[in-house]
């Protein structure tokens, strides 16, 4: 099984952005959501075919990328 089974990538959905179980909800737009202020309630509301591990799944998977090797901030 992939580290990752919920996060999918397909070149031609999203521009093969990373996105939640092959739909065109990518991992960015919830971790903007969450970032903006966002719950993870207001987010099952606004999208019910989201799960909660979706999106826990969403920030592990960007917290992962962040401890990648050449992971920096752009000055």
């Amino acid at each position: 099984m992939p580290p990752f089974p919920r996060i999918t990538t397909d070149p031609a959905l999203m521009s093969g952005k990373p996105c939640i179980r092959g739909m065109r909800v990518t991992v960015n737009m919830i971790v903007e959501a969450l970032n903006a202020g966002r719950s993870t309630h207001d987010l099952l509301t606004d999208f019910p075919y989201l799960e909660e591990a979706d999106i826990r799944e969403a920030l592990t998977f960007t917290a992962r990328l962040a401890q990648a090797p050449g992971a920096h901030i752009a000055n």
